[in-house]
């Protein structure tokens, strides 16, 4: 199957390739790319991140061929087995290493309580401050602010 049908019927292929299914419903499960599943299989055979060197060559093989590594394979089926037995937790951080929008996600969420309770302290404050300030009775709002005192007559010396 060339690009062209692949990117006309991209289903088609995972239909016809059970291995490809494989892969594609594990990286469902976790909720992730089929890539970042292909990264986190490479991780957890050999140990160590899948090499820049290698990145396109594995995407080429597997997105344009075809190809699935035994790896993957394997570890994709770990993924549907402990889906199937109910002991899966698709949160855990580790399968979501190379997932950018989990780590955007976990960050924003700390940076949002932080400003949460900085603001809050700030309104507390700013309440506070207005509460204990008392300012004369200004006759007008607009500038000049003239105050009654300002209009008594000033006693001659």
């Amino acid at each position: 199957m060339n690009l062209w049908e692949t990117l006309l019927h991209p289903d088609k292929e995972e239909l016809e390739n059970p291995e490809r299914r494989v892969i594609l419903d594990a990286a469902n499960i976790l909720q992730i790319g089929e890539f970042q599943l292909l990264q986190l299989a490479y991780l957890d055979w050999f140990d160590e991140d899948l090499p820049e060197d290698q990145t396109d060559v594995l995407f080429n093989s597997y997105m344009i061929d075809g190809a699935v590594p035994p790896w993957a394979r394997h570890y994709a089926r770990n993924i549907l087995r402990e889906e199937q037995s109910g002991l899966l937790d698709y949160n855990q951080r580790r399968y979501h290493l190379y997932d950018c929008d989990y780590n955007v996600k976990t960050r924003l969420n700390a940076a949002n309580i932080a400003f949460a309770l900085g603001f809050a302290v700030m309104m507390v404050g700013g309440g506070i401050a207005i509460s204990n300030f008392e300012a004369d009775a200004s006759i007008s709002m607009f500038p000049p602010y003239i105050s009654d005192t300002d209009l008594q007559p000033q006693a001659k010396i």
